[in-house]
């Protein structure tokens, strides 16, 4: 991945809003252009408790949101919002672990 789209973000928690394959969650290992790389990815499938994913990723969600289960690396094309999330907000997230 080139450097010329480095985001500020790297490294840290962040919501990922696609053009076509969701809301993420995880840590963000790089950015090229609309490609992102996040580590430790949940899909937010659904979610209560906040308006708009701005205010999820800094408030967090309610118990009844459904998260994905985490993968290792996740690769998402046409990311078209990445948002840094809040411990609290975070902590919401780790709160909720989909039964399978």
């Amino acid at each position: 991945m080139s450097n010329g789209n480095a985001s500020p973000f790297i490294g840290q928690h962040v919501l990922v809003r696609t053009y076509s394959a969701g809301v993420h969650l995880g840590e963000l290992v790089s950015k090229d252009g609309t490609n992102v790389i996040l580590k430790g990815a949940r899909r937010l499938w659904r979610w209560y408790g906040a308006f708009t994913l701005s205010e999820a990723s800094q408030k967090g969600v309610a118990k009844n949101s459904r998260i994905a289960a985490p993968v290792p690396l996740i690769e998402l094309t046409e990311a078209i919002e990445i948002i840094p999330t809040t411990d609290e907000a975070r902590a919401t997230f780790e709160a909720i672990h989909e039964k399978a």
